[in-house]
């Protein structure tokens, strides 16, 4: 892996970082919890020589503080000197560290042995000879455990390769995921933590051997055991079965593995049935109990898939509804305009409806534009319909539209379907008519408001039942677009039509 690779790798390490910490931390709170246990793996050499053995004084304490010492020690190396020594950044200091490391552990490991090792004064002429040995030995563990963690920063890196690259690894192998590949780095972790701490044999093997056992029945089954098992009468049974002869099949491989690793026929044989009964009565049921979540995440995510289709394309209908409309309004007026007057109002509202037939064409099929933008096309839309009802002193028409300095945002169309309406609806040319439209904004909200008059409708009228052109779709847009994040209110009277509309935008 080249430098510029690792360099990438060390861009984001929070999450990465946070994963081994808690680790490390688990592997602590495991290693103290062992001391509880009251068994003491170095009885037996002070029984051999003969001497009273305490077991707080000669392994509980001095246990309990090689731990801290060695969880610190790895949090040092690994958090801080190890990747300042690959990004070579203070070369020098973070060399000194490892040095100084490597004495302090020697040293502390040392004076801790001396407790935990005390039957040695026995063994040797002077107790000159037993310190030198003692902490000759020490500063041997210290080197080693720099080793380890060195070859440890190696997986953890090749790992990391590996993870960059998963994509092209199970395109060959399908059942290596990412998933899989992470759950592997992270055992691996865990069993050189235990190496670390030095737990005792039997218990590393032994938890070495049921985590990796786990994950690879979890990636057999869950890409293999268990789709396979689907079609049959009861699934679950099936599935079982199958898990239990591979685990039949595997417990003489495990157990002669374990014999050649431990040395000790019955502790061999003890932790491979073990193993066996905590892989079919843990891992098999949990196996297919995450299986089955998965497979109902994956069907609810495929619905919701299906049901943001259907919105997209109801939402398409929708702004492809919004647009006839106004272009036929637009176009009576303009007729009637040219019957009435010269040609310059009617160039004059021909251009202001290129604009805005410009604006439906391009920007209308955006999914936000500049609110600028939207207030412009409605103050078109408003000039084009003044030149139809100023001629008219009956008609008032009141606007207060506040200029938008800042870029603000908005889904197009939302606002002109009032307007549209009140237009529609709040005039007539023989009755007193108004409206009224409001508009302005702060840094985070939009503020809406449009007053019509209303007016009995004819029996003839074959809109007379109707409530208004586009505002049922405007109603859906907007619970499309900004559910929870807008406030439409509509209310009508006798004499007048009123619409309030906050959007946050």
């Amino acid at each position: 892996m080249n430098d510029l690779a690792i360099k990438n790798y060390l861009v984001e390490p929070i999450q990465r970082n946070k994963v081994e910490f808690w680790a490390a931390t688990t592997m602590l709170v495991f290693a103290l919890f062992s001391l509880s246990t009251g068994v003491s793996p170095n009885k037996h050499a002070f029984d051999d020589e003969g001497i009273v053995y305490h077991y707080y004084e000669h392994y509980f304490f001095p246990q309990l503080f090689r731990y801290v010492i060695l969880y610190l020690a790895f949090l040092l190396m690994n958090f801080v000197v190890i990747p300042r020594l690959i990004a070579k950044r203070v070369l020098w200091l973070n060399i000194f560290l490892v040095l100084l490391t490597f004495v302090l552990l020697g040293i502390l490991n040392g004076v801790l042995d001396t407790y935990t090792r005390a039957h040695l004064f026995s063994r040797f002429d002077s107790e000159q000879r037993t310190y030198e040995v003692i902490f000759q030995q020490s500063f041997h563990y210290a080197f080693r455990l720099l080793l380890i963690i060195g070859f440890y920063t190696v997986i953890k890196y090749v790992g990391l390769y590996l993870l960059a690259n998963s994509s092209t690894i199970q395109a060959k192998y399908s059942m290596i995921t990412r998933d899989v590949l992470t759950a592997f780095i992270l055992w691996m972790v865990s069993v050189f933590l235990l190496l670390i701490i030095n737990i005792g044999e039997e218990i590393t093997f032994a938890w070495g051997l049921l985590s990796l056992s786990a994950l690879l029945l979890y990636t057999v089954s869950f890409y293999s055991l268990i789709p396979k098992s689907l079609s049959a009468r009861k699934p679950f049974m099936a599935y079982a079965l199958k898990s239990l002869l591979v685990l039949v099949l595997a417990f003489l491989p495990v157990a002669l593995l374990l014999m050649l690793l431990i040395g000790d026929e019955e502790s061999a044989f003890g932790i491979s049935f073990f193993n066996a009964l905590f892989q079919l009565f843990v891992t098999v049921p949990a196996t297919w109990m995450l299986y089955k979540r998965q497979a109902k995440g994956s069907e609810e995510v495929y619905v919701l898939k299906t049901e943001l289709g259907k919105s997209n394309a109801n939402l398409d209908f929708l702004r492809s509804q919004i647009n006839p409309h106004f272009l036929f309004n637009a176009l009576n007026t303009l007729y009637g305009t040219a019957l009435q007057e010269n040609s310059e109002r009617t160039a004059q509202g021909i251009q202001m409806l290129g604009d805005m037939m410009r604006f439906m064409l391009h920007e209308n099929l955006q999914q936000k534009i500049l609110l600028s933008r939207e207030v412009e096309y409605m103050r078109n839309y408003i000039d084009l319909q003044l030149l139809r009802t100023s001629a008219s002193p009956n008609i008032i028409i009141e606007t207060k539209i506040e200029d938008v300095i800042d870029d603000k945002f908005i889904a197009p169309m939302l606002l002109i379907p009032f307007v549209e309406n009140a237009f529609k609806h709040g005039i007539s040319l023989k009755n007193k008519s108004w409206i009224r439209i409001t508009m302005h904004s702060d840094k985070k909200k939009l503020y809406f408001d449009v007053y019509n008059s209303t007016h009995p409708k004819s029996e003839q009228d074959t809109e007379k039942d109707k409530s208004g052109v586009g505002l049922v779709n405007v109603k859906q847009r907007l619970a499309l677009l900004y559910p929870d994040k807008h406030e439409l209110m509509i209310r009508e009277t006798a004499e007048e039509f009123f619409v309030h509309l906050t959007i946050e935008l």
